[in-house]
């Protein structure tokens, strides 16, 4: 794999882990998690009030959404837009997001 690659695919493997848990019962998993990363810097004041809907969750799921957020934050600006692009493709392909 690309090392330019590595931390988008870092990214998407915690969503992998963790998104089903947070994203749970929602009606558009996709947009939620585009709203998170649709800015320069990964939205935490959505995110938490998404982690309050799941509280049974928050311990295991938190500091993974930290870390997540805190690597979204260091990516550079083509890479950001990348990782955007892989959830438009994702939903576009009609994938759940545990898939």
């Amino acid at each position: 794999m690309s090392p330019a690659l590595q931390p988008i695919h870092t990214l998407t493997e915690r969503v992998r882990l963790h998104g089903p848990q947070l994203l749970a019962g929602l009606p558009d998993p996709h947009d939620e998690l585009m709203s998170l990363v649709w800015g320069p810097r990964f939205d935490r004041e959505h995110a938490m009030g998404l982690l309050a809907r799941q509280p049974e969750h928050a311990a295991l799921t938190l500091p993974a959404l930290l870390d997540a957020a805190d690597r979204f934050d260091a990516l550079h600006t083509g890479a950001k837009h990348r990782l955007r692009q892989l959830i438009v493709r994702h939903r576009a392909l009609g994938g759940a997001l545990d898939s």
